[in-house]
């Protein structure tokens, strides 16, 4: 039953959509850029929804039609979601699924719909074929090409589509939702709201996934000792650390946000805009034996810890001079 009331934030990709159904000016293709869980598939459903229902009204779907109940059930003919046989590639005979396929007339509706997920995926040999049809479109087509990497499409797809970028949401709104549809206590959405850096869906995760408050439990242990901790505490640390490699930069900006709350603190001596509210002694004890330019050189060696571990460093040795830093900052 979505609509693009539900939505939240991306005001002018809505604006344009509901004003192309409005209008009946609607563009063969589009392109819908954004990061991956930012609700791209979101979006282009409602899209899809609305220019097939029968009544749609100020540009929204009317929710009653037989279209709409088609297309919330996932089963409305002329809405097709191209599907791929290998999961890191969209090939030739993925696409000609489509191109095969534009020719026949919608089956009950005004519209033909297809909805390329990861279209970065595309080969270059899948995205030549499907300019093929881009280039001289049946009047019925709608393609929407959900895609993280816009620049990994051929220039020549690019310039035939509308380009719809999305922005980060702002952290209000984002805060507002967990705590109203997901029902997530206060200072939990602020948690998921500092981590999801304007990303609706990612915050949702973070607010259901059991692994991300494991990670977020011992980050912290960690940070709330690091002082006191000798050298064989350090390297049993790393050990437990190397447990979340492949959640590492979870890991890191829990830390980054840690010390952030510090430095905010420290000068502000106001706990309203902290983000661990609920480890306030231990961060008020950080902020009392840290200088400013401790927690800078901190804040630094995380950005450094991250560059190295991209650069395939060392993954124990890069964790031990940012705990070694943390311990003498």
């Amino acid at each position: 039953m979505a609509t693009f009331q539900d939505i939240i934030g991306q005001e002018k990709i809505v604006e344009h959509l509901k004003a192309a159904v409005e209008t009946g000016n609607v563009n063969h293709a589009y392109i819908l850029q954004g990061e991956r869980s930012c609700g791209k598939e979101f979006i282009a459903r409602i899209f899809a929804k609305a220019l097939q229902c029968d009544n749609p009204q100020n540009g929204e779907p009317c929710c009653e039609c037989q279209s709409c109940k088609q297309a919330d059930s996932g089963n409305q003919p002329d809405i097709i979601r191209v599907t791929h046989e290998k999961p890191n590639t969209i090939g030739v005979e993925d696409i000609r699924k489509i191109t095969g396929d534009v020719a026949i007339k919608p089956y009950s509706s005004k519209r033909k719909i297809y909805i390329i997920n990861e279209a970065e995926k595309m080969t270059v040999q899948a995205q030549n074929a499907l300019l093929k049809t881009l280039e001289e479109p049946p009047a019925y087509v709608v393609i929407l090409l959900l895609t993280t990497n816009v620049d990994a499409l051929l220039q020549t797809i690019q310039s035939r589509c509308v380009l719809l970028t999305m922005k980060p949401v702002r952290d209000e709104l984002v805060k507002q939702y967990l705590m109203r549809d997901v029902q997530v206590p206060d200072y939990k959405a602020d948690v998921c709201v500092a981590f999801a850096r304007g990303n609706v869906g990612r915050a949702k995760a973070l607010a259901s996934s059991e692994e991300f408050d494991n990670i977020k439990q011992d980050a912290v242990a960690l940070l709330k000792y690091i002082r006191e901790m000798e050298i064989t505490d350090i390297l049993t640390a790393i050990k437990k650390i190397s447990e979340y490699k492949f959640e590492i930069d979870d890991y890191l900006d829990i830390m980054a946000v840690w010390y952030r709350d510090v430095l905010l603190f420290k000068a502000t001596n106001d706990i309203n805009h902290l983000i661990f509210r609920d480890e306030l002694p231990n961060i008020k004890k950080t902020a009392d034996q840290s200088t400013y330019e401790g927690i800078e050189n901190i804040i630094d060696a995380l950005g450094t810890a991250k560059a190295r571990l991209k650069a395939n460093v060392n993954f124990d040795l890069t964790m031990e001079l940012l705990l070694l830093t943390m311990k003498e900052n």
